[in-house]
């Protein structure tokens, strides 16, 4: 299974990349991109079997992502790890299609027990 990390900051992208390790997902491809558009470059190129994007990032942020994927009807499943967690972020990442939102800071049994529900 191949596994995309999007968020702007390479400190937080190797945290989530160690805490899905954490988690059991040590055996799996586990890639990174910068931004929304590197993302969804990578996406078009090889399509991953889970996006976990940050919300706010330059370029094209992990809402605009998940909506470029959906009007370009590639179904891809998208979840957010983000330090924004608002009921009203929720609510929009579900009506736009998101799986889920996991909130920073997260734990290893928070993305074992999002992530057993979606995969």
């Amino acid at each position: 299974m191949k596994i995309l990390i999007v968020d702007d900051s390479k400190a937080m992208r190797m945290i989530v990349k160690r805490t899905l390790r954490q988690a059991g997902y040590e055996d799996h491809v586990i890639e990174e991109a910068n931004n929304g558009v590197e993302a969804y470059q990578m996406i078009q190129a090889s399509a991953p079997d889970l996006v976990l994007s940050d919300w706010n990032m330059p370029e094209m942020n992990g809402l605009q992502l998940l909506q470029t994927l959906k009007q370009n009807k590639l179904e891809i499943k998208l979840g957010f790890v983000t330090s924004e967690g608002t009921p009203e972020m929720k609510q929009k990442a579900e009506e736009e299609g998101a799986l889920f939102l996991i909130s920073k800071p997260f734990t290893v049994e928070t993305f074992q027990q999002t992530l057993a529900q979606v995969l």
